[in-house]
């Protein structure tokens, strides 16, 4: 008789209870949610990162890059247009990024590129939590009864997409350097001189994210993440099991030219950087890239999404390395006071000055 292959959802089922299994950070294992039973599913644990050519890749997309590899569905949320891809054991629940239910199945379209490698959590939910509550409590402007809400009940463990670029980059760059000097008057002028160079420099896993549900500011905020081939594990359903999944909405070709563009203003810097001057003006750089190249990983983060009044916040904490980045809401009574009491310093000393 013929043994059928077992599908990614029935390996990762508990042995015990039959539960689904899930990655713990604490534990660094699959344990179960229900009974606490470690499973003796093997992950993926050490593999080649590899990295793909970029010009190829813009070119055409592997067919066998695309799919999730298990039961995997996406969705979409109406409210933050975020798109999740759920296991069968998570539909119908709400989305980790607003918190709505309005969550429609979503086709995939085109060609698509499935991550190779991710980070798996390290921080686990009581740490993400205890960095919450001490993040909220050193926001001296927020209102005094948003500790008293209960903010970290929303918290959530998201893997969401990113693509990371390598690239070695030679500029050439020109400018005018000014040095000061005093004149016959004893003015400052500056004397103007030509200059040119050349800079090199590699840059590795240069991060970009195709999150569409976290506001891109909090997730620059918390980056770096450890995307070093010592860190980074080859694709495995096992570690996402339990864990929300964002399909990335920012395909390769925008990502491409949003990375080219944080390389460019990199090198512009160190070109900046280079020229030894009091001040410069005119900086022209011309940039050449070679050995480009590409990698789809998935990287974790703990997100805090709640509601204040009319306004949605978001927190998110770093899954890898715990760094916190968020927003708060502002209280105008707090910055009332505050204001009242610069103004009252400030007739108090121009009082005593006038005694």
């Amino acid at each position: 008789m013929q043994l059928k292959e077992l599908s990614a959802q029935q390996k990762l089922a508990c042995p015990a209870c039959g539960g689904e299994a899930q990655w713990n950070p604490a534990k660094q294992a699959l344990v179960c949610a229900y009974c606490g039973t470690e499973s003796p599913y093997t992950l993926k644990a050490d593999g080649e990162v590899v990295e793909h050519d970029l010009v190829t890749a813009l070119k055409a997309v592997p067919r066998s890059a695309r799919g999730w590899q298990d039961d995997r569905r996406p969705v979409r949320c109406q409210h933050c247009q975020a798109i999740s891809v759920f296991s069968g054991a998570q539909q119908g629940k709400a989305c980790d990024f607003c918190g709505s239910t309005a969550l429609v199945p979503f086709e995939e379209t085109g060609d698509i590129i499935r991550p190779e490698t991710l980070l798996p959590f390290a921080v686990d939910e009581p740490g993400a939590r205890e960095r919450v509550r001490q993040w909220y409590g050193s926001r001296w402007w927020a209102p005094n009864n948003l500790n008293e809400k209960a903010l970290t009940d929303t918290l959530h463990g998201v893997y969401l997409p990113y693509w990371t670029f390598d690239a070695q980059v030679g500029a050439r760059y020109t400018a005018e350097a000014g040095t000061y000097f005093k004149n016959s008057q004893n003015k400052k002028e500056i004397r103007w001189r030509q200059v040119s160079g050349r800079i090199d420099h590699f840059f590795d896993d240069t991060l970009v994210c195709a999150s569409r549900g976290v506001h891109p500011q909090l997730v620059r905020a918390v980056e770096p993440f450890p995307t070093t081939s010592e860190r980074l594990k080859p694709y495995d359903p096992g570690y996402l099991s339990g864990w929300t999944v964002e399909r990335y909405q920012l395909d390769l070709v925008g990502a491409a030219q949003q990375g080219r563009q944080r390389m460019l203003d990199a090198v512009r810097q160190m070109c900046a950087s280079a020229i030894q001057a009091d001040t410069q003006r005119n900086l022209q750089v011309d940039a050449q890239f070679d050995e480009q190249t590409f990698k789809h990983v998935l990287l974790p983060i703990w997100l805090v999404g709640y509601r204040y009044g009319a306004r949605d916040f978001q927190v998110v904490i770093n899954g890898a390395t715990g760094q916190v980045a968020g927003e708060y809401p502002k209280s105008w009574v707090k910055i009332g006071f505050a204001v009242l009491a610069a103004a009252l310093v400030g007739l108090a000393v121009l009082w005593l000055e006038g005694r």
